[in-house]
């Protein structure tokens, strides 16, 4: 049974760009009518934010200033799990399908998208109105687990093994298979490869 009606109380918009933050805020204030909202720009803040103050809505890209949004998701999922997520994102929402239903999140929204498309996005998310993700076989991007897409966003960044381990808590070993497995599942050979993929399929911001 899906919600039709749900409580507003406050949103927080998390964004790096604060051009597009601030739109966005806007364009929520005029036609929603929502005036209660925040925006931050990095991971850190996000939790700084949700810790301080009670939201019930999050706006979030996936990439931040200060790293990769999926880095965060199963800590935000774990502590708050009645918030409402919505990822706003130029990426293609098929290659992050698995990590999506994972997380239960079950809002995207293009940054492409025209003012209409946009509102009507918004209103299915401030509605609890799943979205419906289209079917993708052809982004191979598609294939990768939410762990490898972490590990990924290291990759096309120019981190080294042992930064990312660092930076994820796994042992050097570890992210050399997520590394394997990312070339086998994309049929790269190395990371200039990989860039040059992710590019063709607009997985850089």
């Amino acid at each position: 049974m899906i919600k039709t009606e749900i409580n507003i109380n406050k949103i927080l918009i998390a964004d790096d760009h604060l051009t597009v933050a601030f739109g966005l805020k806007g364009l929520i204030e005029s036609y929603f009518g929502y005036t209660n909202i925040e925006s931050v720009r990095s991971c850190s803040k996000i939790m700084e934010e949700l810790k301080s103050h009670e939201y019930t809505h999050l706006i979030l890209d996936i990439g931040l200033s200060d790293g990769s949004a999926m880095e965060i998701l199963p800590n935000i999922r774990k502590l708050y799990p009645s918030l409402h997520i919505m990822v706003y994102s130029a990426k293609p929402a098929a290659a992050y399908k698995k990590a999506f239903a994972k997380y239960g999140i079950q809002h995207y929204l293009s940054k492409e998208e025209e003012i209409e498309a946009t509102n009507s996005g918004l209103r299915s998310f401030f509605s609890n109105h799943p979205m419906r993700l289209v079917e993708s076989t052809e982004n191979p991007f598609s294939k990768l687990s939410p762990r490898e897409l972490e590990v990924f966003s290291y990759l096309i960044e120019g981190k080294s093994g042992n930064e990312i381990a660092a930076a994820l808590g796994l042992a050097k070993n570890t992210v050399s298979v997520y590394r394997g497995n990312i070339h086998e599942k994309t049929e790269t050979k190395n990371v200039a490869e990989l860039i040059n993929l992710a590019i063709a399929y607009n997985m850089l911001d």
